[in-house]
């Protein structure tokens, strides 16, 4: 509540991309925009395809619904809503509301003159979904390379593409996104534990300030990355994660069709060994 005391200051005018001052006003907290129009239009069709194709299935079973892409012989054509349509529409709401965000994102930041941190991170997550949906379907030939849109069907469809290159674990980009993943929360958590502990000290003692959290990783690593460059490190940290885990399946059937620990054959074959 207290912030409602000092949120009208930036209500401020203008920093839009498209529309100009037709959609420049809020709603309640929320600030509409021209793309918060187009989001939330994307966003109501494709949950209402959604339904309908679960609609259209055998169950209402939540973890069953099933709506897949269409069957590798339509190739990269539009295929008829039951045979794989429903997802093709569905795919591109999801995009047009992802980017919708995305641009939302940007006229706020204008808005407010701050940098593009938030959409530019943002992007980095609908560049991974892209190339699942679309890059790897476009470079195999078929848009039934993409995953279903199902809970366990999405599961299955993770399963069966790790299995189809024996061990998808051993494919390089894959290694690097799981690494990034865990350095994620691995800095993020030493980093929460600092600030909970700094203002949150035993009874009787003061908070602690910037100077005692810097001190303790000195003492603890020899290093502090400070206040502002813990959250710049998360921030490479989780969209390296992001990237990495979008290259590792783009690779994996249009470059690489074999299973991922033959790759490795490189390094048995290297001449120190003989």
């Amino acid at each position: 509540m207290a912030m409602l005391s000092f949120e009208h200051k930036y209500r401020v005018r203008g920093g839009t991309l498209i529309g100009g001052d037709l959609f420049d006003f809020w709603v309640g907290p929320f600030w509409v925009g021209f793309f918060g129009v187009t989001t939330m239009f994307f966003t109501v069709l494709g949950t209402l395809l959604i339904l309908w194709g679960a609609a259209l299935g055998p169950t209402w079973n939540v973890w069953r619904i099933n709506i897949a892409p269409p069957d590798l012989s339509y190739g990269l054509t539009f295929a008829p809503l039951q045979q794989g349509g429903l997802w093709q529409l569905i795919t591109i709401c999801a995009l047009g509301a992802f980017c919708s965000w995305a641009l939302r994102q940007v006229e706020i930041a204008r808005k407010l003159g701050m940098g593009m941190h938030i959409p530019f991170a943002f992007s980095v997550a609908i560049f991974a979904y892209f190339s699942l949906e679309v890059i790897r379907p476009v470079l195999m030939g078929a848009w039934g390379y993409g995953f279903p849109y199902g809970i366990m069907s999405h599961l299955d469809w993770v399963s069966n593409t790790g299995y189809q290159y024996l061990h998808f674990h051993y494919n390089p980009a894959h290694m690097l996104a799981v690494t990034f993943f865990f350095t994620t929360t691995l800095a993020l958590g030493l980093h929460a534990s600092l600030i909970l502990s700094a203002a949150n000290p035993r009874a009787g003692e003061t908070v602690k300030t910037v100077e005692h959290e810097n001190a303790f990783f000195r003492d603890l690593i020899g290093y502090s990355i400070g206040t502002l460059g813990i959250h710049r490190l998360g921030l490479f940290l989780a969209l390296s994660a992001g990237f990495w885990s979008a290259v590792c399946i783009i690779i994996s059937g249009p470059f690489w069709t074999r299973g991922w620990p033959e790759w490795w054959s490189w390094w048995l074959n290297l001449p120190i060994w003989t």
